[in-house]
């Protein structure tokens, strides 16, 4: 009897012990303080999230995210890993270079992402993008159906079929790891290919259409190229593009349908990118390097709130008349938040040692450069993030 009572006492006594320890748990400072942490975490607004974030970054960490890039392979190599590595680069376009079969490009851009989010100390998924406009502008033309030109969808008629081959095309893009387009165009011309119309208003419903078929499948979208290349005479891949347009005539023709966009579409889920074009009623200096343009114009006068991106900087247009490692500090300056490099990697370089040098010797703040930062991982989280 005796030893019954004694093991019957001591269950009890380790009943007891039990709940006191789980109580103490429950209480415990460390407890505590990650409930705290978690119900802090909860209630911060998305802004405070994103500035979290940025605090949380280097330097060198935030300028990448600032600098979008081609590369050369067809499989993630040594090389490609040591530029994303070592500039912290924010974003890739691939090319037909990159590009020989739909399982090789879907593996691509799955490593490319998946070393892209484990370089940090902040998991940011990476921009991938391609230029699938249609018609002359088109990447793997051997692997899927390419669409037609914007001229052929803009002289059917039908709007609606501007929403179908961009909801197509985003598919089929969504499917091999892209997540953006250089799409579409919107300049205003009757004589180019790759623009819907001479017609500003048509223009306006026709991007509209193709702005739903991206946004059915989450695709980023690019309006390009502001503030309108329908007007140019040459080629700014080969040299200088002057458009001599007085701004009153911009406004009421060539920039209408970004105003109409801009007025309607949320700002994290397209880029706009800006043409190397000058136009000497704004600026004399061209468009991706000219603040009057880029800050006066577009953030103030037309208000847009989301990321701006260059055109390829390698471009002759404005290569032949300014070195890379001023290039990118001068689109910076202007108030672009992405630098385009699509080709070699030692211009990437010095694209972004430039932005370096110029945050360090104060030429640009650092708040500048968190400013952008904000609105390129606004427009991450917000597409690329589940």
């Amino acid at each position: 009897m005796k030893k019954k009572i004694g093991i019957i006492a001591g269950l009890i006594i380790l009943i007891v012990l039990g709940v006191l320890g789980w109580q103490h748990y429950k209480t415990s400072p460390s407890k505590v303080n990650s409930t705290k942490v978690e119900t802090a975490e909860a209630n911060l607004t998305e802004d405070q999230k994103l500035d979290k974030m940025i605090a949380n970054m280097s330097l060198t960490e935030k300028i990448g995210q600032m600098v979008m890039m081609g590369v050369h392979g067809t499989e993630i190599n040594d090389d490609m890993k040591y530029i994303i590595r070592q500039y912290h680069v924010g974003g890739v376009i691939l090319f037909d270079r990159n590009l020989n079969n739909i399982p090789q490009v879907t593996k691509l851009n799955k490593d490319l992402q998946n070393f892209a989010i484990t370089e940090g100390k902040e998991p940011i998924p990476m921009l991938i993008g391609i230029d699938e406009e249609g018609g002359e502008v088109v990447r793997m033309s051997e692997l899927v159906t390419p669409p037609p030109s914007q001229q052929a969808i803009g002289r059917t008629g039908d709007p609606k079929k501007a929403e179908t081959w961009a909801k197509d095309t985003a598919n089929k893009l969504k499917t091999m790891g892209f997540n953006m387009n250089f799409a579409p165009v919107v300049d205003v011309s009757g004589k180019d290919s790759r623009d819907y119309s001479s017609n500003p208003e048509e223009v306006i419903k026709y991007t509209e259409a193709a702005i739903d078929g991206y946004k059915a499948e989450n695709m980023i979208y690019t309006l390009k190229h502001f503030p309108g290349l329908g007007r140019g005479k040459t080629d700014s891949h080969v040299d200088k593009v002057v458009v001599d347009a007085s701004k009153e005539d911009l406004l009421n023709k060539d920039l209408l349908p970004y105003k109409a966009i801009i007025a309607k579409e949320n700002p994290s889920d397209y880029m706009i990118l800006v043409s190397h074009g000058t136009y000497p009623a704004l600026d004399d200096k061209p468009a991706s390097i000219s603040k009057p343009i880029l800050t006066d114009l577009l953030r103030k006068e037309l208000g847009y709130k989301g990321v701006i991106i260059t055109d390829d900087l390698e471009m002759g247009a404005v290569s032949k008349h300014y070195k890379f490692r001023e290039l990118g500090v001068k689109a910076i300056e202007a108030g672009a938040d992405i630098v385009l490099v699509c080709h070699e990697y030692s211009h990437v370089e010095d694209v972004y040692l430039g932005i370096l040098d110029a945050v360090k010797k104060n030429q640009i703040s650092e708040e500048r450069i968190n400013e952008s930062v904000k609105r390129i991982l606004k427009m991450k989280m917000a597409h690329l993030v589940e």
